[in-house]
């Protein structure tokens, strides 16, 4: 049985913290790895990342499995989560190996952040260490295979999308060589998600199931968000965040293409992307419990398989998401303006 989530690729696990109220709007995600670790890659195409350890995954250096990937609101303020994650792994021995006690130990914890900063209200409201420490142990106490809540809950809570609330959202698919791909994505664009002639998402654009909004609904749609003046007040640093999974056996090589073609499905479902104040990132996990066939192609289905889930993670996310209303600046809700069907 499977979720349609990133937890579809077993072992994997998601774990939210999420920080509301008191001038917060914000939070921390994490996904933990399989005991033992994944291979893992990353691809950076904002021209405003912020990230931690990124260059720990060139396939030319020399760690090759992690175990969490921190995504993170707070901008670079907000990756002290990491911090707290690299603790809890220190305590339960998982990390590269640099002694000859097995709790000698050096967890390799890849982070990036999406700005949020002051959406709840107050500018120095951000998440820490103990965020980062509440959301391992949040994935860590899940079932393997667990659902995951998408919208506004961990790094996604104080999300945007242009002039939309943005969140998380996850999505998986079972390919024909019964290889497990799935993505889950923190929607935080500058760009918009949503064509402003018709209303519809544009990621909805590539499924063929496209069900435009009735005219008297998207014009009540655009008074909505001209009232609200959301995405106005400058500057838009935002970013769009994805991890791209699999059960795969891959290089790092391999997982780095991965993240790369990863970046098409953000391509699609956001106008424009990868600027100069984005910090569009995407990594690659790759348990490697089923083998990938030795056809020098064999990877082109995963490759279009990531691309297509994260646009469908990015759909979710804001389909899922709840309007905000607050101190930091107001943002209306897909469902709130066109309804969540």
């Amino acid at each position: 049985m499977t979720v349609d989530a990133l937890t579809d690729v077993a072992g994997v696990r998601v774990g939210h913290a999420t920080r509301t109220g008191d001038g917060r709007l914000t939070g921390t995600t994490v996904v933990l790895a399989p005991e033992g670790g994944a291979v893992a890659a990353v691809d950076v195409r904002g021209g405003g990342p912020g990230t931690k350890e990124t260059d720990a995954l060139d396939p030319r250096n020399v760690v090759q499995r992690v175990d969490a990937i921190v995504l993170t609101g707070g901008s670079a303020y907000g990756l002290d989560a990491a911090s707290g994650v690299m603790a809890w792994l220190e305590e339960n021995g998982r990390g590269v190996r640099v002694g000859p006690d097995p709790a000698h130990v050096v967890p390799v914890v890849p982070a990036a952040c999406v700005f949020d900063l002051g959406r709840g209200g107050d500018f120095r409201a951000r998440p820490d260490a103990s965020t980062g420490r509440a959301a391992v142990e949040a994935a860590a106490a899940t079932a393997s295979g667990a659902p995951v809540p998408q919208g506004c809950v961990g790094a996604g809570t104080g999300a945007a999308t242009g002039r939309l609330k943005g969140g998380i959202g996850t999505a998986s698919t079972v390919l024909d060589s019964g290889i497990t791909v799935a993505a889950l994505v923190v929607a935080n664009a500058a760009g918009s998600v949503m064509d402003p002639e018709t209303g519809v998402l544009y990621g909805e654009l590539y499924d063929g199931r496209v069900a435009y909004p009735e005219k008297k609904v998207h014009e009540a749609a655009l008074r909505r968000l001209e009232e609200s003046g959301a995405g106005r007040t400058p500057p838009p640093l935002n970013t769009t965040l994805a991890v791209v999974a699999t059960d795969a056996g891959l290089t790092k090589a391999q997982a780095q293409k991965l993240a790369g073609t990863a970046h098409d499905g953000i391509a699609r479902a956001v106008r424009p992307v990868h600027l100069l104040h984005d910090g569009d990132t995407v990594f690659t996990l790759a348990t490697g419990t089923r083998p990938l066939a030795a056809h020098p192609l064999a990877l082109n289905e995963l490759l279009a398989a990531g691309a297509d889930l994260v646009t469908r993670a990015i759909v979710r996310a804001v389909r899922a998401a709840d309007p905000v209303d607050g101190p930091g600046g107001a943002w209306p809700s897909y469902g709130e303006l066109y309804g969540r069907s």
